[in-house]
């Protein structure tokens, strides 16, 4: 009994913890009050509902950005509300399925699969019209979906980034609290997102097992940053990295100090990153 009351106090805690992961549509607007914000979208199909934040014109090449988890479209605003990106980039940030707004299947939870969510996901392309090939980038476990990405639609993306990717299945971590939020009495006390998070982080494991083979049919550059400092995602990702990609047109970027937050705390780097490929894009 002592032990429950105290995992209450702690699911208590955690709820206002996770809050960092979330911020509310009033929050955004204050946000923004005094500069530009970008142009939102809502693609539907018979399966999807994705929602997009976009910058920049849509006839430049797209930049697809894939938050992890938990998360939503507005993790990427160091990238999205970058007035030198928007003038090489149609940048799209999407919240993935399952993810604030956007839903499968009409429904509000966790979609495992990562094939799903990289079908899904690449609808976002309605949004350009520059008939070019772009970047698709993804963070922590949105670097796997980014992967599978790269390799269902090479004929769209000309790159590859992947930011402090959550993409070994022998490196998932867990933590103590996990079965607790997954299928004990914390659940009903905390945020969907982080139950959402949670539920897809049960299938991690699985899913990255099934994508081991697609590692060899990526047909394009990629760039792997990682942070030394990374709490998250253990840093040996970037070695797993290498291994997978050896032979393959692949840069790797280890960030002494840096945390889980590359795009935040290195967004220097990405931005880097980003217009090299813009300037390949101009001239292919």
């Amino acid at each position: 009994m002592i032990r429950l009351i105290f995992l209450l106090f702690i699911g208590i805690g955690s709820t206002g913890c996770f809050t960092r992961f979330v911020t509310t549509d009033k929050e955004l607007k204050k946000f923004y009050k005094n500069k530009p914000q970008p142009a939102y979208f809502t693609i539907k199909n018979d399966s999807i509902t994705l929602f997009c934040a976009t910058s920049g014109a849509d006839t430049l090449p797209p930049l697809l950005l894939i938050h992890g988890a938990p998360g939503a479209w507005y993790g990427n605003r160091t990238l999205l509300d970058d007035s030198v990106l928007q003038q090489h980039y149609h940048i799209i940030s999407v919240d993935r399925p399952g993810y604030n707004k956007s839903r499968f299947k009409n429904k509000r939870s966790a979609v495992p699969s990562i094939t799903t969510q990289a079908i899904a996901i690449h609808e976002a392309l309605q949004l350009n019209r520059s008939f070019k090939t772009g970047v698709v980038l993804g963070s922590s476990y949105g670097a796997a979906i980014a992967a599978k990405i790269s390799v269902l639609y090479p004929g769209n993306f000309h790159h590859l980034v992947m930011l402090a990717p959550a993409i070994d299945p022998q490196k998932e971590k867990f933590w103590w609290f996990n079965p607790w939020i997954h299928r004990g009495p914390l659940r009903w006390m905390l945020p969907r997102f982080v139950n959402h998070a949670t539920d897809e982080k049960y299938a991690h494991v699985a899913e990255l097992t099934n994508l081991l083979p697609d590692w060899s049919r990526i047909n394009m550059p990629v760039t792997v940053v990682q942070g030394d400092a990374d709490k998250i995602v253990d840093p040996a990702n970037l070695d797993f990295a290498r291994e997978q990609l050896q032979g393959k047109q692949a840069e790797f970027i280890l960030l002494p100090g840096a945390g889980h937050r590359v795009r935040w705390q290195r967004p220097d780097v990405v931005k880097a990153i980003l217009l090299k490929q813009a300037a390949y894009a101009n001239i292919h």
